[in-house]
């Protein structure tokens, strides 16, 4: 059987809502660099076929689909924050706020949001948490693709100011390379200080 993709935004149609909006973030897990997310509110007849969870698609596949969906999405915005600012209140936090910067980035605003995961995020708007909604929603299908191609475009950026961590190719994530670079240089600016990993480093 095949998954309704649009289930949930169809859901919210039926309940009144006409701007429900996708969020989802991309960088919870790596030992360096921000949190990304991304808000996308799609409309009815959107014509990008093949949106699913970024995890599952290829680079090239996910950067055709970013270029797709910020051309024929209603509305795309994108939240930021920085290692600092996760070591001071924790990574859940952290992405939990990028995820309503990247919602307030919005224009027009959404009605009502649908959240990858299991917590709704602090805005001030009706809101459906829903585990694993990048692989089950559109909209947030869209925001994982937004934001995972954003976050490794600052990555890339990164890489050109701290060659030797290799930032191009793990993006940050905790490889075997990137640990290794970590013991020999230490950590930069862009590192999580808090995070095992990093902090024996300091």
């Amino acid at each position: 059987m095949v998954h309704d993709q649009w289930l949930f935004e169809k859901r919210a149609y039926v309940e009144g809502f006409v701007r429900p909006a996708g969020v989802d973030e991309a960088g919870r897990g790596p030992l360096a660099g921000p949190v990304v997310s991304a808000a996308v509110i799609l409309l009815p007849g959107f014509p990008v076929i093949s949106v699913a969870d970024s995890k599952q698609l290829t680079p090239a596949k996910r950067k055709r689909l970013y270029d797709q969906i910020y051309d024929h999405a209603l509305s795309i915005g994108i939240g930021i924050v920085d290692p600092v600012e996760i070591d001071r209140i924790n990574i859940l936090r952290a992405s939990l706020l990028s995820m309503a910067i990247s919602v307030e980035n919005l224009l027009p605003q959404p009605d009502c949001l649908l959240v990858d995961g299991p917590h709704p995020i602090p805005f001030d708007l009706p809101q459906k948490p829903i585990p694993k909604g990048d692989a089950l929603s559109i909209s947030i299908g869209a925001a994982s693709i937004i934001a995972k191609v954003t976050r490794d475009k600052l990555m890339d950026r990164y890489h050109s100011d701290y060659p030797q961590f290799d930032f191009i190719h793990h993006k940050g994530y905790p490889t075997t390379a990137h640990k290794a670079a970590i013991q020999r240089f230490g950590c930069t600016p862009i590192h999580r200080k808090s995070f095992r990993g990093v902090r024996e480093y300091i």
